[in-house]
């Protein structure tokens, strides 16, 4: 089963397609945090913790399935992407009034990609490496 659920994400075509919507969830995610009011209407239903191990984790997935080479390589480049990627989150939030950002955010960031990533790094199949 995870040789055939790796063997879709391996298809170049699936692969770009991966990482395109990893890009394109991730401007969604600066777009809406940066709507007025957007984060204190959706705090009602999942704390700020919450929304982050989420987006991020989901991130994660993407890039790693998204990216080339093996297990190692994918799981690093995604698990540093994931770091870019919540710090410019964090900056694009300082500059608004009614966000503020916050290291603790970033720290969740990078754990959701590290356990992900990591969590991938075991399950992907080793025969897919050699390839």
């Amino acid at each position: 089963m995870r040789a055939f659920i790796a063997s879709i994400f391996l298809v170049p075509k699936f692969q770009r397609l991966s990482y395109r919507c990893a890009i394109a969830l991730y401007l969604l995610i600066l777009i809406l945090g940066s709507i007025p009011g957007a984060r204190v209407d959706i705090g009602q239903y999942a704390s700020g913790g919450a929304l982050h191990s989420v987006a991020y984790s989901i991130l994660t997935v993407l890039l790693f399935s998204g990216n080339k080479g093996n297990r190692s390589e994918r799981a690093v480049k995604s698990v540093f992407t994931i770091m870019a990627m919540g710090a410019l989150d964090e900056y694009v939030q300082s500059f608004f009034p009614y966000r503020n950002a916050d290291v603790m955010d970033w720290a969740v960031d990078v754990i959701s990609g590290l356990v992900i990533a990591t969590t991938l790094w075991t399950l992907w199949p080793r025969i897919i490496d050699s390839e």
